[in-house]
């Protein structure tokens, strides 16, 4: 399929999604946020994408949504619609059965920190630019922000941000636990792609259980989610590749994984 506003290349199990919209600094526009919908749907059902890397250019991964299109929304039913979309995007990349990585350099801000902040892993450059800016404008942030934020880096310091509409930079970023690594500007999609290799060697079925238990535990009670992962735990023995994980362990061999 032939994006507009995205490209999407795939090679060795990795499936990277990069944002396209250079004379916007990849604002998030509704023809954009349909077409990750598409992508997502087209990797979903694609067995030899394993790992998924999104990113945006050097100078900026999204300046946040596109302002052009949102100042001309006259009504909540407008405001509306727009979210729609970017809620099924934004819960679409959270809840793909693959690991998601954000490689990030340059602006993150509103939606597009939003953005990232589905993701299951972030990595960015000493250039990056996180924030919520929405307030500046009279908005809160729509797709995600007051949620999943907090969630990331902790209440309180997610209250500060979207309160004030400050940034943060990088160094800031990796101390809250926004971003994992930290990395040279130019260095960022290489350390990405080196993550989502050694990821996509790893055992597909287990991959997936991990992050449903993992996501879904986190909106359980802790007694709950517990039983819930033991009963994951359990499912696994039924795998094939639990029990070549296990033989090639005592056999002391490399495992070969079928995803089975």
């Amino acid at each position: 399929m032939t994006y507009n506003t995205i490209n999407y290349v795939k090679a060795e199990g990795i499936g990277i999604i990069t944002l396209n919209r250079p004379k916007s600094m990849n604002s998030l526009s509704s023809e954009l946020l349909r077409e990750m919908a598409a992508v997502l749907a087209e990797i979903a059902d694609d067995d030899e994408v394993r790992v998924v890397i999104l990113t945006g250019s050097e100078k900026f991964f999204a300046a946040g949504a596109d302002i052009a299109e949102i100042s001309n929304m006259r009504t909540a039913a407008d405001a509306h619609r727009f979210l729609k979309t970017a809620h099924a995007v934004f819960n679409g990349l959270e809840d793909l059965e693959k690991p998601v990585i954000a490689a990030i350099s340059g602006l993150a801000l509103g939606g597009g920190c939003e953005l990232l902040l589905a993701c299951d892993l972030r990595i960015c450059a000493e250039d990056a630019v996180f924030g919520q800016p929405e307030i500046k404008i009279g908005v809160i942030p729509g797709a995600g922000g007051t949620q999943r934020l907090p969630r990331v880096i902790g209440l309180t310091k997610a209250k500060e941000l979207l309160y004030t509409g400050d940034s943060m930079d990088a160094g800031e970023a990796l101390r809250a636990g926004l971003v994992s690594k930290v990395v040279p500007v130019g260095a960022v999609l290489d350390e990405a792609k080196a993550l989502a290799k050694k990821i996509a060697r790893l055992p597909a079925i287990a991959l997936r259980v991990t992050k449903d238990v993992v996501n879904t535990g986190m909106n359980l009670d802790l007694k709950s989610a517990m039983l819930y992962e033991a009963r994951c735990f359990e499912m696994l023995f039924d795998t094939e590749d639990q029990k070549e994980g296990m033989s090639a362990f005592v056999e002391k061999r490399k495992p070969v994984f079928k995803g089975k």
